[in-house]
């Protein structure tokens, strides 16, 4: 080799090494998630991933930490009114969009003006439509005025989909705004494409002094388990979410790596739509629940990670009670089916909401289980598209829904967003997600009652006889609350998976 070519062979090298000791240096770090985002505007999102990878621009007025306790984060405070139909927000003082415009209680109005308006369509309006409007005192005080008492409305304000958007943008279109996010949050947008990768960088001018310890998060959608598990064993990426759980012993033996653990409020059952036979026969239903081996469930399927459902709502959500798990009993089962008029049992349809790996070993595993008791499935595994379709914009007239299973978190904390979005006859799709149909105009009654009480003791005992409704009723097949599966690099630290599936990661940083 000549001394020219062993020179510009050094010189290259050099180059490499002052590149890779320059990236060394930036603390980045890229998270691997399990589905693709549908969206940047936490409006208009009814998905967990979506939600999460939208706090890298948004903060709300309220919020909660790692433990899913509520926290300030724009609001300094609030005051109720006697009547519990206005709660007055003090707002924290000096803080500013990204675009450098402040934030105010004006801002606060044009936000929620812009999701309270039906024309907009937005996902979330349901979660919100209880406002009556919003009225801007001074500069740093704005009052929420609504339609009836709803004693859960701080909680609801708490929601990760109630963030302040800058002003500016919130007139642009649904689909410009999911691409041009602007908020208050602690990073800012570099390159998106939905299907593959959100790359943000840190936000110099973000109001929490130190904040971020990062400079910058590349978000990418890995829908193959394994993938992202090898991408994390690798350093691809310095946090996996949902690990598998058939690989989380292997990655607990990793000296480079940390699996964390917990019990979530992440719920599933299969919703029974009770509007047609059999479904509508409580025997049939009570069949289904006694018919399926929950205990084999956890083992089969999530490898222990996960328990059996023991009430409507699962522990960790306000007002939650707990009756503990439906036994398995297929003989008790076969007995009911029979006294139904259905001796020989029943052949029926049975659909996932997402075509993922652990949908599709689900599916199988319910299958094989009913065959025991005579209950002959159909499986399909939806796609996104599929779902919203087929279940989610679909009344009870036109619905061909029979058994449909999926997984709810009550983002508030609070018990109202489990069983009125998912129970009330008013929240029928196209409307929310009482998927089944069911409609029992006590628990109605209840429901709203528990609202308009301002007296915790009186909410807590109209929500314990509405959860006696529904576990007597038996309106879905109880399944499983989940536990979650994370894991990191070691040497990332502040980054959390939260009890209802989102992330904390304001304070992550690499040591």
């Amino acid at each position: 080799m000549t001394s020219f070519k062993k020179a510009a062979l050094a010189l290259s090298l050099a180059g490499i090494g002052a590149l890779a000791a320059q990236s060394a240096l930036a603390a980045e770090i890229t998270v691997s998630v399990y589905a693709a985002f549908t969206t940047l505007d936490p409006y208009d999102a009814s998905d967990t991933i979506s939600q999460n990878v939208a706090k890298s621009f948004y903060e709300g007025l309220f919020g909660f930490d790692k433990d899913m306790k509520l926290v300030n984060v724009l609001a300094e405070g609030y005051d109720v009114s006697p009547d519990g139909l206005e709660y007055t927000i003090r707002l924290k003082k000096g803080i500013q969009f990204s675009d450098g415009e402040p934030f105010n209680a004006a801002a606060v109005k044009a936000n929620f003006e812009r999701v309270l308006n039906p024309e907009n369509r937005l996902t979330r309006y349901q979660l919100y439509r209880n406002i009556a409007g919003v009225d801007v005192v001074d500069e740093y005080t704005a009052k929420f005025r609504l339609k009836e008492p709803f004693s859960a409305f701080i909680n609801q304000l708490a929601h990760p989909s109630g963030v302040m958007m800058c002003p500016k943008i919130l007139g642009m279109s649904k689909k410009d705004i999911a691409f041009n996010p602007c908020g208050t949050g602690p990073y800012l947008i570099e390159k998106y494409n939905p299907a593959e990768y959100l790359v943000v960088k840190k936000n110099p001018n973000y109001w929490q002094k130190g904040l971020p310890k990062l400079d910058g998060i590349t978000w990418r959608p890995v829908l193959e388990d394994a993938t992202r598990v090898a991408m994390l064993r690798t350093g691809e990426s310095q946090f996996c979410d949902v690990v598998p759980p058939e690989h989380a012993a292997r990655l607990k033996e990793d000296e480079k790596l940390v699996v964390e653990t917990m019990p979530t409020i992440i719920q599933r059952q299969i919703y029974l739509n009770v509007t047609k036979k059999p479904f509508n026969d409580l025997r049939v239903r009570q069949a289904l629940n006694y018919g399926l081996d929950k205990n084999a469930m956890v083992k089969v399927l999530y490898k222990g990670y996960a328990g059996p459902a023991t009430g409507p709502a699962p522990v960790g959500i306000d007002f939650a009670e707990q009756y503990g798990a439906w036994p398995y009993d297929p003989a008790k089962a076969k007995q009911l089916l029979a006294e139904a008029g259905y001796p020989n049992g029943f052949s029926a349809n049975l659909w996932a909401a997402s075509n993922s790996s652990a949908n599709q070993k689900m599916l199988q595993f319910l299958q094989q289980q009913y065959a025991r008791i005579g209950v002959k499935l159909q499986v399909r595994a939806l796609e996104a598209g599929q779902r919203v379709q087929l279940v989610q914009s679909v009344g009870p007239e036109k619905s061909t829904t029979q058994m449909f299973v999926w997984g709810w978190s009550s983002s508030t904390g609070e018990l109202d967003w489990v069983l009125r979005p998912l129970l009330a006859t008013s929240s029928f799709p196209p409307a929310n997600s009482n998927f089944g149909y069911y409609s029992n105009p006590k628990l109605d009654e209840a429901l709203q009652a528990a609202l308009k009480t301002t007296d915790r003791a009186e909410k807590a005992k109209i929500y314990s006889e509405a959860q006696k409704i529904i576990w007597a009723d038996a309106p879905w097949v109880f399944l499983t609350v989940d536990h979650s599966i994370a894991a990191r690099a070691k040497n990332l630290e502040g980054f959390y998976t939260l009890p209802d599936g989102g992330f904390e990661f304001s304070h992550a940083e690499l040591k």
